[in-house]
């Protein structure tokens, strides 16, 4: 008999994955937890195997198709058998009432740009107009169960919050059950789609897959945590001496000794000076969670889009480990091979937009982390020291924080505390010794 392979739930709170390509064929014989299929799902790509042995009866959707978890991705069975769909492809199996199990609502979120810890949903949003328009929304609909963050989605969707079913702890709505409601509202009702306007021809790319991860990423963190950044240069001319020595040492073992790692270092030296950079904020129990251990994420561009596997454990790990480290996430992203373990646990985070000739930016936070640093383009710059026009080596910093955890004395602060490592590369050593 016939068994259908129902597309599974790859990792927390995943609910959705594109088909990269299959990796079998209809008629083809295959074994019990042979790989059938990779799916990009999370900004990541994995490897599905298969539950049952048998030969391929049918492949329900083609590459590039969106598979949501539940979904009948094939069907096994004896060579030779036919096979009858006992539910739509397309549909998640059950009836109407009996929906396929959801994530609890305290669940990770997506990422990363995506590794981060457990958090509430319960958020709040970031401007007294959003507050007013939270309370609007609530006065409107008091008998529906919903987060101010949920609400205010809602509104700039123009989704009535009274007829959508919610899915959450005890009936609450969630952000997919508002998502849903929008993508049902447009299948009712399909808006014609133009490949022209009244100026030209139009090309149309679909946001799925990693670019609608990074997406839905964003919105939550713009929406939720109010950013604010300052900016500063490090002279990282003694750095580079330092780095140049050990450079040399660490190729002769295959190393390839970048900044990063001293980065790193700096970073983790400057967080123990002052804690609350390196935490994130519970709005249901109303506290700070300062996080004693340094899971260092590092985002990397794929060209697709920003991944941000995290180095766990930075703190007591070596320069030259934290460089390998990165180089093999570096190469994993460019395949969107990085193991979703890989994109998660992440405590503070580093954006290198200095690599492709930026100088300053604002990058926007990792949610749930409380601070994310930017890296700008290092150079050479005339600068005064002792009266005197010389040339230093500066490397731009841009420290985005999260407003409801830190202040911006507090945040400057750590930030001059990162600069006095940076610049001091004996006292940074010295700093790393004691780890």
């Amino acid at each position: 008999m016939a068994k259908e392979f129902i597309f599974p739930d790859v990792g927390e709170g995943i609910h959705e994955g594109v088909l990269v390509k299959w990796l079998v064929k209809e008629g083809d014989k295959i074994e019990e937890h042979q790989n059938i299929a990779e799916i990009e799902t999370d900004k990541a790509v994995v490897e599905i195997p298969s539950p049952y042995a048998g030969f391929v009866l049918k492949l329900n959707f083609k590459q590039g198709d969106t598979v949501k978890v539940g979904q009948v991705l094939m069907a096994v069975g004896d060579k030779g058998e036919k096979y009858a769909a006992t539910s739509d492809k397309r549909q998640a199996t059950g009836s109407k009432e009996e929906k396929v199990p959801q994530t609890p609502q305290k669940e990770e979120k997506f990422m990363s740009v995506i590794g981060e810890a457990p958090v509430s949903n319960t958020v709040i949003p970031p401007s007294q107009e959003h507050l007013a328009a939270s309370r609007q929304l609530q006065a409107a609909g008091s008998n529906v169960q919903a987060t101010p963050a949920v609400r205010i989605l809602a509104k700039q969707l123009n989704v009535d919050l009274s007829r959508v079913r919610g899915t959450g702890a005890g009936g609450r709505i969630t952000e997919d059950d508002v998502r849903k409601a929008t993508s049902e509202k447009r299948t009712t009702a399909p808006a014609i789609r133009h490949k022209y306007d009244m100026y030209g021809h139009l090309e149309r790319i679909p946001v799925k897959g990693m670019r609608k991860a990074v997406a839905d990423k964003m919105v939550e963190s713009f929406y939720t945590a109010p950013p604010v950044t300052v900016m500063d240069e490090a002279d990282v001319t003694e750095l580079s001496k330092v780095r140049e020595k050990a450079k040399a040492a660490a190729q002769k073992k295959g190393i390839h000794l970048t900044y990063l790692p001293y980065i790193v270092k700096a970073l983790i030296a400057a967080i123990k000076e002052y804690p609350n950079v390196n935490s994130s904020l519970d709005m249901e129990f109303q506290e700070i969670i300062v996080k004693l251990y340094y899971n260092i994420g590092i985002a990397i561009d794929t060209g697709e889009g920003l991944v941000v596997p995290v180095v766990k454990g930075a703190g007591m790990k070596s320069l030259e480990d934290i460089a390998k480290e990165i180089a093999v996430f570096a190469e994993k992203a460019k395949v969107h091979k990085v193991d979703l373990a890989d994109l998660r646990g992440g405590t503070f985070t580093i954006t290198n937009y200095g690599s492709i000739g930026t100088v300053f930016g604002t990058p926007i936070l990792n949610y749930p982390e409380g601070a994310i640093l930017g890296l700008g383009k290092m150079q050479d710059k005339a600068v005064v020291r002792e009266g005197k026009i010389v040339a230093r080596k500066m490397l731009p910093l841009s420290l985005t924080f999260d407003h409801r955890i830190v202040d911006g004395a507090y945040a400057a602060r750590f930030l001059n505390a990162l600069i006095k490592y940076l610049e001091n590369p004996g006292q940074l050593l010295k700093a790393i010794e004691k780890k």
